[in-house]
């Protein structure tokens, strides 16, 4: 049974009902994550061969600090970063490190903000120097994937609308879904229910309402979807060691679909335009 609550009376805490925010909360999230989107944006003449995650690390950190945010996975659970730097095979939560970018890599870059109490979520995916084609198409159709998510959403739909628009595309890419992460309500709180996965059926999941807001952030591999997480808790890498891509939004759910709140001002936050 899916709960519905108004988010201005719900306890600060992931009790699986589902928040529905208000205009003002809405403005609140617009905030947090344009602040989240122009660091990214700020990030990408900094991406290139030689530079090292624990730079960008402390990048992010002090953008946060200059704009009175802090980044909300410092700290988080006992992780001791500002940002999640996933290279190439790594999936997601990749650690920051004093091991210096390499020609060819690819990179997500994950930044969440807290600023005023809301939560701006997203991550995006950098080329580092000149990459091969393979992972340009790759990010290409993660990208894509990303966006048919986004424009499944809308009231009345269900959450599993949007996992069937990632996957049909990706599988038809010859790519794979990752299935052992998935999106999630945010808000005032850093995770929140529902979960939004990347997979699935449209008549699947919870129904979407005006109100919801979420993050979409699907995780594509050119090889098989299996993942495992490493010695130190954290970082997610696929078994295979193929290649793989995220790029992640996040979305509030209007009366006519949804406002895609991380998006670049300066447009940067498409392959190939960083």
């Amino acid at each position: 049974m899916v709960t519905y609550i108004d988010a201005a009376t719900a306890p600060l805490k992931n009790t699986g009902a589902i928040r529905l925010y208000g205009a003002d909360d809405f403005e609140g999230m617009r905030r947090a994550c344009q602040l989240t989107a122009r660091c990214l944006d700020a990030l990408v003449p900094m991406v290139k061969p030689g530079v090292t995650t624990a730079a960008i690390d402390n990048f992010v950190f002090e953008f946060g600090a200059d704009h009175g945010a802090i980044p909300a996975t410092l700290n988080y659970r006992g992780y001791k970063y500002s940002v999640c730097t996933s290279i190439n095979h790594v999936v997601c939560h990749g650690m920051p490190d004093d091991k210096p970018l390499r020609d060819g890599d690819i990179v997500n870059i994950d930044v969440t903000f807290l600023l005023d109490g809301w939560h701006g979520d997203s991550s995006r995916m950098y080329p580092v120097g000149n990459i091969k084609r393979a992972a340009e198409r790759l990010m290409e159709v993660t990208h894509e994937c990303l966006m048919r998510g986004i424009a499944a959403v809308r009231p009345g739909a269900r959450t599993g609308a949007i996992g069937e628009a990632i996957q049909t595309y990706a599988e038809a890419e010859r790519c794979s879904v990752v299935r052992d992460f998935c999106g999630h309500g945010v808000g005032r709180l850093f995770h929140d229910s529902p979960n939004i996965l990347h997979y699935g059926k449209a008549n699947e999941g919870p129904e979407l309402r005006e109100g919801m807001i979420f993050t979409i952030e699907p995780m594509i591999n050119l090889g098989k979807p299996h993942v495992k997480v490493l010695s130190d808790g954290w970082t997610a890498v696929t078994r295979d060691r193929s290649l793989t891509a995220q790029y992640e939004h996040t979305v509030g759910v209007t009366a006519t679909g949804c406002e895609i709140f991380t998006l670049s001002p300066a447009g940067l936050d498409r392959p190939g335009l960083g």
